[in-house]
């Protein structure tokens, strides 16, 4: 029998934090890692992306709020951030109005200091 290949659990908690940007805002690939439990994740971000259908591609965006991909790409990702209200300054998303801020994880339960 052939065994099925599993996907990586690293790129399903990526792909859902993905899905969880609401339309009008975007992400930054690091934030997007960071929010998925992988820190420094952010070229797996990028891997992710590109191997995935079906994933709203268009709402994460470099640090900053630049658009890092070239030629027409960047042009389409800029035309459907535009259509869903997204604001530039320049070439650059204006982040601080429509940076999507995720929900921090489990807190941890802080040490108790009793002597």
């Amino acid at each position: 029998m052939a065994k099925t290949k599993q996907p990586n659990p690293k790129f399903q908690r990526i792909r859902a934090t993905i899905m969880s940007i609401p339309r009008g805002h975007v992400s930054s690939y690091g934030a997007v890692a960071r929010a998925a439990g992988i820190p420094r994740g952010a070229r797996l971000v990028v891997r992710t992306l590109s191997q995935s259908e079906g994933l709203p591609w268009h709402r994460v965006v470099a640090a900053g709020g630049r658009i890092a991909i070239p030629g027409e790409g960047g042009l389409d990702q800029r035309f459907r951030l535009e259509m869903e209200g997204v604001k530039f300054r320049g070439r650059k998303v204006r982040m601080a109005e429509f940076e999507f801020k995720f929900a921090k994880g489990k807190s941890r339960k802080k040490k108790s200091t009793k002597k």
